[in-house]
């Protein structure tokens, strides 16, 4: 039997969580929750396999009070449900010790069959939040892996329109020739140009067409 406390804000939900779960034969509710703290001091006293803590809840939430049962009773393995995806509310469950975290619009089976895996010892992480942390990681790689030299020209903040004038430029256009393919004034591009060699600290035209040739943003 799995024993379960269910952690929500929300009366009507932690009520309709408890009568879905109850319908499972192999999970038993021992408890239900308010905040982070009602939580921890349930868990304290019932010893339950699994707390299904919301994240968001007044006075305590959820990552307080998975940190501290997690401190107190590390055997109780912690499976977020809530609504919230955003990467703040994400990071802040997994460092306090979440074991899973899944969304409320999940289909109750599968809830239920997320609670099973997470008390054998399975972490749990919902599609979108699984995603989120792929596409987050990816970046970190890419970030890493990067030229410093190419990090430091996206530091230097190009708008689209210093781009394109840095293209026809290593395309060996005058000003002229730049204004009408970009539909700008003469000077609107003589002073883009200008501002453009102080930002990147080059002495001429010449040398802003090699720096975007170097650093791939003639394409």
């Amino acid at each position: 039997m799995i024993r379960v406390v269910i952690a929500d804000d929300i009366q009507i939900l932690r009520k309709g969580l408890e009568a879905i779960l109850t319908r499972d034969p192999e999970i038993c509710v021992v408890g239900l929750a308010a905040n982070g703290k009602e939580a921890w001091e349930l868990c304290k006293r019932e010893a339950p396999d699994v707390v299904l803590m919301d994240m968001r809840m007044p006075g305590f939430d959820g990552a307080w009070g998975i940190k501290k049962i997690k401190e107190d009773l590390p055997e109780t393995k912690a499976l977020v449900l809530t609504t919230f995806d955003d990467q703040e509310t994400v990071d802040g469950a997994v460092k306090s010790g979440a074991d899973g975290y899944i969304l409320k619009e999940m289909e109750d089976g599968k809830v239920i069959q997320s609670i099973k895996a997470v008390c054998a010892g399975i972490r749990v992480f919902g599609d979108s939040i699984f995603e989120g942390m792929r596409q987050r990681m990816a970046g970190l790689e890419r970030e890493e892996s990067a030229d410093p030299k190419d990090r430091a020209v996206e530091a230097l903040g190009l708008t689209g329109r210093e781009r394109d004038i840095m293209r026809c430029v290593a395309q060996g256009m005058d000003n002229k020739e730049i204004a009408a393919s970009l539909f700008l004034a003469e000077g609107t591009v003589r002073n883009n140009i200008s501002r453009l060699l102080e930002k990147l600290k080059l002495k001429d035209r010449t040398q802003l067409a090699v720096f975007t040739v170097k650093h791939h943003l003639d394409g």
